[in-house]
């Protein structure tokens, strides 16, 4: 049986362009995975598989890997930083054990990194840096600290402090043996010299040698207590203590160097295998029922327990689905029958195999602690629990944000018409932030994401890979509607035609529940005046009727209703009485409750040189912008700004022409906003007008 403690699952994690897969060539080419290296703007990484990856020079889906450094295994997962791929970063996350999040050295704490570091805390993920690009201009790694700090509202313990800037960037000085590393102009990562640390970096090392050895030491009681009478403790014991303290996510190892010259990576492993935890080491997964909600087990770790493992990507490619799953417990081998404990059916492994990015080897059997995939399982989707049949059970699930944009598309041909359903329903169950829909006035199929980017690969991969030609309509906004008054009514609902009648009064009030609350449904009727068991029709009734609001028939958000009295009939009463009561009621009182369109509001964050502010700001304004923050760099300034998603169509495009090209913008979906007058007037009335073409 391998040994679990010297496994590591880890993900790399950043924003975009911060120089992630870049790191993880250089981690497999130092492992012996790969012999020679791709370059990512070369479109020849070995985890950029995707031709849209290639080309666009991003990572779009995640993608696993393993290798071994000091008898070490490392499951490596390569994680997209662009913000419309943020379901990819936090669905690995769930089932990693550590991290290694990667800032650019003159770039720093950029707001995707924001976003990964809260899902990462969420999912308590130990991390440790790795500030990258130090070789760029303007980079400054005590600069990335302070942001770390500030930005992250974490604590960086810094290991390494790098020998020269820019230009003069040669190595690093490791500060726990106060030993400097430095690599020749050859570029190859095997060619440096260990040394003793420069002379006019003395000082410094000294300082930070003492601040890590105080941080390390809190760890435990007894070494700090000889610390203080003046002991000076191993460099074993200060290991030990700063892998206790990681795993606790007291602080987080910062290391320094640049990837793609190959300098520093090393002794990034070297933290991996030393700081970051094995499968046994962090908090087992907890198990839930069948409603999501926490039952106080967990999925221990650990090879004689019962088989239980998590689905956490599905990927489609040219053998056919692999359903990427993360062993959590028990062992899994080939020919076994395991449960779907979310769908109550069995399913037979045939073959497992170990990725390398787009390649495979086949496995016989796997154990807690893997990560691998599983080919040709029929009925498994994103988050469902894999167990053994004898011993069911549930993982708790992942949870997905909502689409904020969609836009329509129609096949040009009957031929594409098939291949675009096979086609959509592979990539529905990859990713579960892409939801189709069908609009069933017009037939027109509606495709919904995270973004402008999101969709057009998606488009991208519909041509390309399965060959389906499309006319694309223009994007549309996912607007909402609301009420911003209180009402208090009456409706009864009576119908008398032969044979048992139709009778149910009900007496609500409807009022506005706080942003982002939702629906909710209460009753304070005491009497008996309307029986408990019409309660839940009542709810259904309402609750079905706000997918389309009085204004403009988008779905309705953040109402309560309160039924407080009401009447019944012994004979004619029933539940479907009460619920079209409901329905009517609905009809009858949300056009008087003030009712208001609002529109998803997304979080800007745009970068830009210094000379471009004043138009660039001018430019965000003129989009209804909010400007929150303003924050000067080395290189440019940050701006950070509230604009509604329906401004910020093509904006790259206006952004690239006011800055000469080198402006650069990310945005993720925030919050929704009432819609000011004008605005909401045109896109009722555009509504109106769509349905009465349909009709």
């Amino acid at each position: 049986m391998a040994d679990l403690s010297k496994y590591r699952n880890i993900g790399i994690f950043a924003h975009v362009d911060a120089g992630k897969t870049t790191s993880t060539e250089r981690i497999l080419k130092l492992t012996g995975k790969i012999h020679k290296t791709g370059e990512v703007h070369d479109g020849a990484a070995t985890t950029d598989f995707m031709e849209q990856e290639q080309e666009r020079g991003i990572t779009i889906q995640s993608a696993a890997t393993t290798c071994f450094w000091k008898d070490h295994r490392l499951n490596i997962i390569d994680t997209p930083g662009h913000v419309d791929f943020t379901v990819e970063v936090y669905r690995s996350l769930k089932v990693l054990d550590g991290g290694i999040g990667v800032f650019c050295g003159s770039g720093g704490v950029e707001p995707q990194s924001e976003t990964n570091w809260r899902y990462a805390n969420e999912s308590e993920v130990a991390r440790v840096i790795f500030v990258n690009k130090l070789d760029r201009l303007g980079a400054d790694f005590y600069r990335v600290v302070e942001q770390v700090k500030k930005v992250l509202g974490a604590k960086p313990l810094v290991m390494t402090l790098p020998i020269g800037t820019e230009d003069d960037f040669v190595g690093v000085v490791d500060v726990l043996t106060k030993k400097a590393y430095v690599w020749d102009d050859s570029g190859l990562p095997e060619n440096f010299e260990v040394q003793d640390v420069p002379a006019d970096m003395v000082d410094d090392v000294d300082m930070y040698h003492e601040q890590l050895i105080e941080t390390a030491v809190e760890q435990d009681d007894d070494l700090m207590m000889a610390y203080m009478e003046g002991e000076t403790p191993s460099i074993e014991d200060i290991k030990r203590c700063i892998r206790k303290g990681t795993i606790a996510l007291d602080f987080f190892p910062t290391y320094c160097g640049s990837a793609f010259k190959n300098k520093g990576v090393q002794l990034v492993l070297d933290a991996v295998v030393d700081y970051l935890p094995s499968p046994t080491e962090v908090d087992p997964q907890p198990l839930t029922d069948e409603a999501g909600e926490p039952t106080g087990e967990v999925a221990t770790v650990s090879v004689d327990e019962p088989l239980r493992a998590l689905a956490f990507k599905i990927m489609d490619d040219r053998f056919g689905a692999l359903t990427f799953i993360r062993i959590y417990s028990g062992k899994l081998n080939k020919g076994d029958t395991i449960l779907n404990s979310f769908t109550g059916k069995t399913e037979r492994i045939g073959r497992m195999v170990e990725m390398h990015a787009d390649d495979r080897n086949e496995l016989s059997a796997a154990q807690a602690g893997d990560i691998i995939a599983v080919v040709g399982m029929k009925n498994v989707q994103t988050g469902h629990t894999l167990c053994d049949p004898k011993h069911p059970c549930t993982l708790e699930p992942m949870i997905f944000p909502d689409p904020v944009i969609s836009i329509a598309v129609a096949p040009k041909d009957k031929g594409s018409t098939e291949k675009m359903g096979v086609a959509i329903g592979k990539m529905v169950a990859e990713d579960p932030s892409f939801v189709v829909e069908t609009d069933e006035d017009s037939g027109e199929t509606i495709l919904k994401g995270m973004g402008e980017l999101h969709l057009d690969i998606k488009v991208d991969i519909l041509k390309r890979t399965y060959g389906v030609e499309l006319d694309v309509g223009q994007p549309q906004v996912a607007y909402r509607e609301t009420i911003t008054q209180a009402i208090e009514d009456s409706y009864t609902h009576k119908k008398q035609s032969g044979g048992s009648g139709q009778f149910g009064k009900i007496d609500y009030r409807i009022r506005p529940n706080e942003p982002g609350v939702g629906f909710t449904f209460e009753s304070t009727v005491v009497g008996g005046n309307v029986p408990k068991e019409f309660f839940p029709a009542i709810e259904k009734g309402f609750q079905s009727m706000m997918a389309e609001g009085p204004l403009a028939g988008f779905p309705m958000l953040d109402v309560h209703v309160e039924l407080y009295d009401g009447g019944y009939h012994a004979v004619d009463s029933s539940a479907v009485a009460f619920e079209i009561a409901a329905k009517g009621a609905y009809r009858q009182s949300m056009p008087k409750a003030g009712p208001q369109l609002i529109e998803p509001i997304m979080k800007v964050d745009v970068f830009t040189p210094e000379d471009h502010v004043g138009d660039v700001i001018g430019d965000l304004n003129r989009r209804r912008g909010m400007i929150k923050d303003q924050e000067a760099g080395t290189t440019g300034v940050r701006i950070k700004a509230d604009v509604p998603l329906a401004e910020m169509f093509g904006y790259i495009g206006h952004l690239r022409t006011m800055t000469s090209g080198r402006g650069q913008f990310s945005m993720e979906f925030s919050h929704y906003m009432p819609c000011p007058q004008q605005v909401a007037e045109a896109v009722i009335a555009a509504e109106k007008e769509k349905k009465a073409a349909k009709k």
